[in-house]
């Protein structure tokens, strides 16, 4: 169901109809109402977006009786008449999205120029050299975003003119060049379309309108949008705006800038301009432009005026502004203003410096943090004593360093990065349709653009290092190739790039990790004030377990203990337990294992002194531990076939292959394993609680305050965890007796990874103290999905197609597995109402299943030690989204 109106002048909108108008519309309109110098347009919403493609990628009568009211509005505003061959009426239409996009759709500018109006417009500004430059980039850019034609075509057309007339930019263009040039274009598009460029203004319109709806479906938008996260559902605005000219010559200009540093954060000016060209220009790379300080030498009165205008929004807005302007024979014009993107640390320091000023509160400034983001800065830098050979400096576009072999065009990118390999994708300047070798690629390496280019401001999003504007070195994509001081380096050559400094650096720099910043620091204070939900760590050794306490972590919610047995060391004495042939035999092995496994428990529980420590048993199944059987077929046969071979060698392989055939299952996954392995050899078990009581007893001897937490695996059914959790209870009291069972603490309960245990929760809670969610196998569980077969073989196309919203091993289902969780949950309260929940799958790092897990009242999440800071930040906003955690229609229906 749309709105009548789909058509609202900037003047008629405000910052609040932003689901309507998009990002853009929705601000041109905001500054329309606050005064600034805005030219005047309309914005087609993303209502009549949606409407198009209803109905068949058709422009409905009543939308186009609407645009040609708002089209007569507007001439009246400007004097000026469309199509009119004295004093025509030339517009832009630009996508506007709901969410920030940059550069993914399109925009076709100078539109309303033909054969007659072109005349006009040379007349009217008496500059003909002006008016044929803007004809012929019309052309280009028609023929490329409307009619499809690779813009290649144009660019080849464009170069041979320049080399034929000796010039080295596009101004250096005459007149006559211009008029050549566009007499080519028209050759061309009606070559490769078969179809004359329309003369008909309104024909244009209609079509350019056209195609930026469809530009939302394009194949880089939709790789952003699934990369962001951003629904398909919003559709996007279409902005038609009166054309204002920074291309008239060396009183007019065009640029971008932003309020404060988005590489750094820092509060100062920042931008870059170029004089005498069209905006397009400056976001696409095609020339390096001018710093913006340098404005205030060329025009001081337009820089100190877009310098209030730029405070201005950015009080307005109580963010960081990313503005794009243009001068027109000295007059400034502000195009458009967005929450500019930035880095991670750059977002950080602006919030916090924010909150200093006075302009956010703390829930402001957390709120506002984006958590993938977060990740950022965990980004490695370079060891600066191992770098000898500098091979060029560039532009430091996004910071971080990267190491990876050179390859030169997006598709090759992905096709490497496919087969394991890691890359640089090196280009002259990228443009959108680059995006899938941008995501692939470790970092990015331009030899033109500026600071706001395409390469940089994509980089920057997405937190990849970046270095841009390399004029020093020569790119030659076609040949798959660069050169850099007189050196040529080919595809495959391995390359670091510093994002933070703009060096390009010959070979593979060792690396080195990042540090907490000062501003993440506060962040996360600001962030513990807020949450009420713990983050917790998955961590299987001592190591892992004090980076976990570093980064904040509250307790460790998951240690796999099997993660210990495969070392060197430890691997031969897990074998022979498992090729005991006698009970005996096992407990001999197991006694070897039982004092490796309490000095890891004792490093633990030293690291997280006074903080809970959650324990797995042994969950895989025992073939796992052993040789794979195909090898040790193929190994048997050959030592069959060989005269010469060890007798004892042989006999060896021959009952290694025996046992591993007999423990060999059809579906090991749901085989023998977990706590069915406990009951089925409870010896096993009961070494690794003895190992964990052992270190208990020797750690509270050392005055380490120890939490064991022991958790059983893929409980079942509620005698499973009752028969185990009498082996834990009678372990303790063995160990620990009666005086050290008083400062030992410890809780027993389980791991919920079997749907059957979620739906039977009342009769399990009976023997628990705490219910763990293993989200991956209760995700595959739930599903039916092997994972390995899933994600190898079908689920990204049931993602591509929309039969799921996201890869559930990536994002929690909610509708499906969280059902279950919650369903647990609540019925395992019902019984036992101080039972502590939480999950320690991979969705305890991720941002959406995290503000689930608070919105149905778990306790805690637990998550690998690096995306500890993100769990912490995105579990703040959880309680600043929802509040306290309330009673669900699960809960109520229980």
């Amino acid at each position: 169901m749309t709105t009548q109106k789909q058509v609202v002048p900037f003047q008629e909108g405000d910052a609040s109809m932003i689901a309507l108008l998009g990002g853009k519309g929705a601000n041109l309109a905001e500054m329309t109402r606050a005064g600034l110098p805005v030219p005047p347009g309309f914005t087609i919403t993303t209502e009549a977006c949606l409407a198009f493609f209803e109905k068949g990628n058709r422009l409905s009568d009543a939308l186009l009786e609407q645009v040609e009211a708002s089209l007569n509005q507007l001439e009246k505003q400007k004097n000026q008449t469309f199509g009119d061959a004295d004093n025509p009426l030339l517009v832009s239409v630009r996508s506007g999205s709901v969410s920030s996009m940059p550069g993914m759709m399109d925009t076709i500018l100078n539109l309303g120029l033909n054969d007659k109006t072109v005349l006009g417009l040379a007349a009217h500004t008496n500059n003909e050299k002006f008016a044929y430059d803007c004809y012929r980039r019309l052309l280009q850019m028609f023929g490329s975003v409307v009619l499809g034609i690779e813009s290649g075509q144009f660019e080849s057309l464009l170069h041979r003119l320049k080399e034929k007339e000796g010039a080295h930019q596009d101004q250096d263009v005459t007149a006559n060049g211009w008029k050549e040039l566009i007499e080519a274009y028209k050759a061309c598009i009606l070559s490769k379309t078969g179809r004359a460029f329309p003369q008909n203004v309104y024909e244009q319109l209609k079509l350019a309108i056209e195609a930026v709806f469809k530009s939302w479906n394009n194949a880089r938008a939709q790789t952003y949008r699934k990369l962001n996260r951003i629904p398909d559902e919003q559709g996007t605005a279409v902005n038609v705006q009166s054309m204002v000219f920074g291309n008239m010559g060396e009183n007019s200009g065009t640029g971008v800038v932003f309020t404060r540093n988005p590489s750094t954060g820092e509060n100062t000016f920042f931008g870059e301009y170029l004089i005498n060209a069209q905006g397009e220009d400056v976001v696409a790379g095609i020339r390096t432009p001018l710093v913006i300080a340098a404005l205030q030498e060329e025009m001081p009165a337009i820089y100190e005026q877009l310098l209030g205008a730029s405070k201005q929004l950015e009080k307005h807005y109580k963010d960081m502004q990313d503005i794009e302007f243009t001068v027109e024979n000295n007059t400034l014009y502000l195009l458009q203003t967005r929450c500019g993107k930035r880095n991670a640390q750059a977002a950080l320091k602006i919030a916090v410096d924010l909150v200093h000023e006075g302009v956010l509160t703390k829930q402001d400034a957390v709120s506002r943090i984006e958590v993938l983001h977060l990740d950022q800065l965990l980004h490695r830098g370079i060891d600066e004593g191992a770098v000898i050979d500098v091979l060029a400096l560039g532009l430091p576009a996004s910071p971080g360093a990267a190491v990876g072999q050179l390859v030169f065009d997006a598709d090759t990118a992905e096709e490497w990065v496919r087969a394991g390999r890691t890359v640089i994708l090196a280009r002259t300047e990228t443009t959108p349709e680059d995006i899938h070798g941008v995501i692939a690629a470790e970092g990015v390496l331009t030899s033109r653009g500026g600071m706001t280019s395409h390469a940089a401001v994509v980089a920057r999003g997405m937190g990849k290092p970046c270095v841009c504007g390399c004029e020093e070195m020569r790119i030659v994509p076609e040949e798959k190739r660069m050169f850099a001081q007189n050196r040529l380096l080919e595809e495959g050559e391995w390359i670091t790039l510093d994002g933070a400094t703009g060096r390009v650096i010959a070979g593979a720099m060792p690396l080195i990790e990042a540090r907490m910043t000062d501003e993440l620091l506060i962040m996360l204070e600001w962030a513990d004030e807020i949450r009420t939900l713990k983050v917790f760590a998955n961590a299987d050794n001592p190591h892992d377990a004090g980076i976990a306490r570093h980064l904040g972590a509250e307790g460790i919610g998951l240690c796999r203990t099997e993660h210990m047995f495969f070392s060197p060391a430890r691997l031969p004495v897990v074998q022979r337990m498992i090729l005991a042939e006698d009970k005996e035999a096992r407990l001999k092995a197991l006694a070897q294992l039982l004092p490796m496994q309490q000095s890891d428990f004792e490093g633990i529980f030293e690291q997280m002194d006074g903080l809970p420590v959650t324990i797995r048993l042994l969950d895989p199944p025992l073939h796992e531990f052993l040789p794979n059987l195909d090898e040790l077929q193929k190994r048997h046969a050959q030592l069959t076939y060989e005269r010469d071979g060890s007798i004892k060698e042989k006999e060896e392989v021959a009952s290694l292959l025996r046992k591993v055939q007999a423990l060999h299952e059809a579906n090991p996954m749901l085989g023998q394993r977990g706590c069915r392995l406990g009951i089925v050899y409870p010896e096993i078990y009961d070494m690794q609680i003895e190992a964990i009581f052992r270190a208990a007893s020797t750690c509270i001897d050392a005055g380490v305050r120890v939490h064991p937490e022991i958790m059983i695996p893929l409980v079942g059914h509620a005698n499973e965890l009752k028969i185990l959790r009498e082996l834990v209870d009678f372990v303790a009291q063995q160990v620990l007796g009666k005086d050290k069972l008083r400062e030992c603490p410890y809780k027993v309960g389980t791991m919920i990874e079997v749907p059957r245990a979620a739906l039977t929760a009342r009769q399990i809670a009976a023997h628990a103290d705490f219910f763990s969610f293993g989200t991956n196998d209760l995700t595959q569980m739930t599903f039916g999905y092997s994972r390995d077969d899933a994600e190898g073989k079908f689920l990204t196309h049931y993602v591509n197609h929309k039969l799921l919203p996201h890869n559930p091993f990536q994002v929690l289902d909610t509708e499906g597995v969280g059902q279950l969780i919650e369903l647990a949950v609540n019925v395992g309260r019902s019984v036992k109402p101080s039972l502590k929940t939480g999950i320690c799958g991979e969705h305890g790092g991720d941002r959406e299943s995290i503000l689930f897990c608070h919105r149905i009242g778990l306790d805690y999440v637990s998550c690998s030690p690096y995306r500890i800071p993100l769990a912490r930040i995105a579990a703040a906003q959880a309680f600043l989204l929802y509040g306290e955690p309330g009673a669900s229609e699960v809960a109520q229906a229980i």
